[in-house]
């Protein structure tokens, strides 16, 4: 067996104003065929999983681009079309193959094309022929397209939000398009829209048992993998919204019936799993008068991790005029100040000029006198079994009772040691504000007196309902109470 891996994704927030170029490719992940010889990330661990599995069948895979980057708005269309015509180079170069096997994300959007990873898909049918199995693991916050779905033998996303899971499921998807050379089955596909767009929480009930269910179907009569797309709700394209993906053996029947049931179950708890929303200052109110855990307050609108700035200051604003201490905040994307402590050095005061560098979305400027407590060159955080690079990073003391959190490559709060790795003891805190909306929560949980996620100000709204959104034309909840009606 001949086997063909790949990587290239990105989530993409049409609405934010950072572009996506090779560059922030290269920051994030980039190999040129050898991301295998490399520690594996929440990225390159699905190509990691493909190549043992293949080997262990005494197969032979041919490893292409993997190229990940973190989201921000549209990538630039000549890096879009490089890094997918070196893949559909080297799979015509690799040719005969068994299996094509691609990591992306699901909601990728270029100059000029809504649906990446429907045109790479397509090109890559396009080559193989009808005969080549072809299969595509994404991020449970993916669109779903016809394309995808008519270019490919099978799909799998994530289920678990945070992502705890990608290599489970690059093995789920591994063993189904293994399976279909084999001849033992032979893949179908169903998806069905819930009409619905939020941002679920995998790990707290009732979508916690809902993701139970749909991994006790698979295996049973005849299915073969359950997935539910969250979507991603920062991108203006058509597909935009959450659907049902059922891929089932031989019976597309059976697949197109699970995924209209499975659909109706979470419209009916519609209401129990969609994202909560506390405002700053009643979040702030949750803050008690000592330390007891930390209190975590999620900054879900400035999350790098879904294409925001992450050097918003709303919120820190706050925290300022209410004049708060024994508050710890971050990651804070901001360069300039990171290089201005790096240069001053640990143990050195200065006056710094923090956030609000991208635009409206960031909030003003804050001035504030601080101490440089520790600096870290090169840092990183845990992120499930891989490594997620923050750049340089920085703890300074704030004279206000503040403490902050800066790096230097944009990315979200994964894990307590994107702070600890600094020396910084969180149980010493009243408060621990993290900018990340979901995937902070499998480290900091543990840790936490309790979580709160805060709708603030900033480039992710969480009133889903009120999305600047022009492409979808079909109605959604909670835009409207029932888009079933008429």
């Amino acid at each position: 067996m001949r086997v063909f891996i790949a990587c290239l994704g990105t989530e993409t927030n049409t609405f934010s104003p950072i572009p996506t170029g090779e560059e922030t490719f290269a920051e994030t992940m980039l190999y040129h065929g050898d991301a295998t010889a490399h520690e594996a990330s929440l990225f390159s661990g699905p190509l990691h999983v493909w190549r043992r599995a293949t080997e262990g069948e005494d197969g032979e895979v041919v490893e292409s681009l993997a190229a990940f980057a973190q989201p921000a708005g549209p990538t630039v269309r000549r890096v879009y079309e490089g890094f997918r015509d070196r893949i559909l180079e080297d799979l015509r170069q690799a040719l005969p193959v068994d299996i094509v096997l691609i990591n992306m994300h699901g909601a990728m959007v270029a100059e000029g094309y809504d649906d990446c990873e429907g045109d790479l898909l397509r090109n890559i049918r396009q080559i193989t022929g009808p005969d080549v199995v072809i299969g595509g693991e994404l991020d449970l916050h993916c669109h779903i397209t016809e394309e995808m779905m008519d270019s490919a033998d099978a799909l799998v996303t994530f289920k678990e939000y945070p992502h705890i899971d990608p290599q489970e499921r690059a093995q789920e998807l591994f063993d189904i398009c293994a399976a279909t050379v084999h001849g033992t089955v032979r893949p179908v596909m169903a998806a069905y829209d819930l009409r619905m767009i939020n941002s679920y929480r995998t790990p707290i009930e009732p979508m916690k048992s809902f993701v139970d269910q749909m991994k006790a179907l698979e295996g049973q009569n005849g299915i073969l993998s359950v997935s539910m797309s969250h979507s991603f709700p920062y991108g203006d394209v058509a597909d935009v919204g959450g659907k049902i993906l059922v891929v089932s053996d031989a019976d597309s029947d059976q697949a197109e019936d699970l995924a209209r049931e499975l659909a109706g179950r979470v419209w009916a708890m519609r209401d129990q799993i969609a994202a909560p929303r506390t405002g700053i200052d009643e979040a702030l109110d949750l803050v008690p008068d000592s330390p007891e855990g930390p209190v975590v307050l999620a900054d879900t609108a400035d999350n790098a991790g879904g294409g925001a700035p992450s050097d918003a200051t709303f919120i820190l604003q706050r925290v300022l005029d209410r004049q708060m201490s024994g508050v710890l905040s971050g990651l804070y994307w901001d360069p300039v100040a990171v290089r201005f402590c790096i240069e001053a050095g640990e143990g050195s005061a200065l006056q710094l000029r923090l956030g609000g560098k991208c635009g409206p979305t960031s909030g003003e400027a804050i001035d504030i006198k601080v101490v440089v407590e520790r600096i870290v060159r090169n840092g990183s955080q845990s992120f499930g079994p891989s490594r997620n690079q923050t750049g340089d990073i920085v703890w300074v003391k704030s004279d206000r009772g503040v403490d902050l959190v800066l790096n230097s490559v944009r990315t979200q709060v994964f894990h307590p040691d994107a702070f600890t790795q600094l020396g910084i003891d969180l149980s010493s805190y009243r408060a621990v504000i993290v900018k990340s909306t979901q995937h902070f929560y499998a480290g900091f949980e543990p840790v936490a007196s309790r979580i709160c996620y805060v709708a603030g100000p900033g480039a992710l709204s969480s009133d889903y309902g009120t999305l600047p959104l022009t492409k979808r034309t079909t109605p959604y909840w909670p835009k409207v109470d029932d888009p079933w009606q008429g």
